[in-house]
């Protein structure tokens, strides 16, 4: 069964060998966070930290690297510990083919077991707050979902949003909040500031553990993130109206946050350590107030380490960004065989397809960077034929050295989006991109000498499964 919220997922995590407990006392700066960024060097099979013992705290939990590993992510997608990522991936699409799934709406959820409002509003009373690198401007939720709507449209599901937003806490009842442009809040926010209006929003912190993976995922503005969620989990995702706004937020969350981010207000947020591995800037940003706080009874705060890849937030946004590029492409090009989009949420993307003409291999690769989330990611393009494995990069490597001649197959195109932290963009939003083109020229393109590749041998394919299994024993 699917879980419903992040302590059963937790208990699962435990089970499965792929939760460790810190049970000494730490101090919260820098322990949380070195710890967060340790784990993941631990391999594919790193585990999650919960941590009860803090110093300065009397009654916190905290939940660190859940999706911090393959085999944490195969876990939250209902998979064997061991299943690998190219084979996540696969399923991922899938149960893509399920979408869209209705969502479940409940009552009585956990979190409302505690309310603040008014004057009690205190970030601080019931978060565990700390610095994830000691660089960033402040603390960050960094973790949660976001819950918004179309304000031109407030009656449809579809254009519902739920994003994963780097959250920098500003006081007890504010927040400051990076919406990129190319992001459906930031265009949500720019119809509500036309309009002389705020932005409702919900914000839901400690979640099971598909909601971060459909967050992260970059769908199209008019398709409902909980119902991926339902995909995914094979299961109606179980939601609830936040009681102020009256958004659709997760059932089994920790803690919800409503407010409004304040149209036309502005305030200095960052810097943050960011998954580039580079720190951002400060920059002028919206502000979020918080006007009620609902959470459990000793709520688990779950937040995410994120820095100089890999690190969790390398795992949660990998086959969430392959997918969408991939049903994207597929939807005009059913030549396209594979995405592997994993490389720092896109920035650099390979593409295996087969060739109708020649050009068609570049046809794509600039395809893929005008899809949703290519605008304002997918930098470089690397786009490889159908027999070679994107996921494989020692072939990937073989496919650029052997097959690309500069002249003609490396595109730069002058001048395009990219997300403002990228540290290449100059000035920030704004970049080069670039194609590689390594396929095999096909006509009328007939440049090089490729007309007699090496193949494997009839017999490889039974050695190779004979190998295994004499490997395995």
């Amino acid at each position: 069964m699917p879980h419903d919220d992040l302590r059963s997922f937790l208990t699962t995590l435990d089970k499965e060998g792929q939760l460790v407990r810190v049970t000494e006392q730490v101090s919260p700066e820098p322990d949380l966070a070195a710890a967060a960024n340790a784990a993941p060097k631990l391999g594919d099979a790193a585990p999650a930290l919960y941590f009860d013992n803090l110093e300065g705290f009397t009654d916190a939990r905290v939940a660190l690297n859940v999706h911090g590993s393959w085999a944490n992510h195969a876990l939250a997608l209902g998979l064997p510990a061991g299943t690998g990522v190219k084979d996540q991936v696969a399923e991922f699409i899938r149960r893509w083919e399920a979408f869209p799934v209705p969502v479940e709406r409940r009552e009585d959820p956990p979190w409302a077991e505690n309310v603040l409002e008014g004057d009690d509003v205190d970030l601080f009373s019931v978060l565990p707050l700390f610095r994830l690198n000691d660089g960033d401007g402040g603390f960050y939720l960094d973790k949660a979902a976001v819950v918004s709507r179309d304000p031109e449209d407030p009656g449809n599901d579809g254009k519902q949003n739920v994003g994963i937003y780097r959250l920098q806490v500003k006081g007890p009842a504010e927040l400051g909040i990076q919406p990129v442009p190319m992001h459906d809040i930031a265009l949500q926010l720019a119809k509500a500031e036309r309009a002389g209006e705020d932005l409702p929003v919900a914000i839901a912190l400690g979640n099971d553990p598909v909601i971060p993976i459909v967050a992260a995922t970059p769908l199209a503005y008019d398709q409902n993130e909980y119902e991926l969620a339902g995909a995914l989990r094979g299961a109606p995702a179980p939601v609830t109206a936040a009681p102020l706004t009256g958004l659709d937020v997760p059932w089994g969350a920790e803690v919800v946050l409503e407010g409004v981010i304040v149209g036309r207000r502005r305030e200095l947020e960052g810097p943050f350590g960011e998954f580039t591995g580079h720190y951002s800037g400060g920059r002028s940003m919206p502000v979020i107030r918080i006007d009620r706080i609902s959470h459990r009874t000793h709520p688990v705060f779950e937040s995410l380490y994120l820095g100089m890849p890999w690190t969790e937030i390398d795992f949660l946004m990998a086959a969430n960004t392959c997918v969408p590029v991939h049903q994207q492409l597929t939807a005009e090009f059913p030549e396209v065989q594979a995405v592997n989009a994993m490389y720092t949420h896109g920035l650099l993307a390979i593409i295996s397809t087969k060739s109708r003409y020649g050009g068609f291999a570049k046809t794509v690769a600039m395809r893929a960077m005008t899809t949703p989330h290519g605008l304002g990611y997918l930098k470089t393009v690397i786009v490889v034929d159908e027999d070679v494995d994107p996921f494989d990069l020692p072939r990937v490597m073989w496919a650029v050295s052997t097959k690309v001649n500069p002249a003609g197959d490396v595109m730069v195109l002058p001048n395009l989006p990219v997300v403002a932290l990228d540290p290449a963009a100059d000035p920030a939003g704004i970049t080069h991109k670039m194609i590689i083109d390594a396929t095999t020229p096909v006509a009328p393109d007939e440049r090089g000498h490729f007309s007699q590749p090496v193949k494997d041998l009839p017999e490889t394919a039974a050695w190779l499964d004979k190998l295994r299994k004499l490997a395995a024993r």
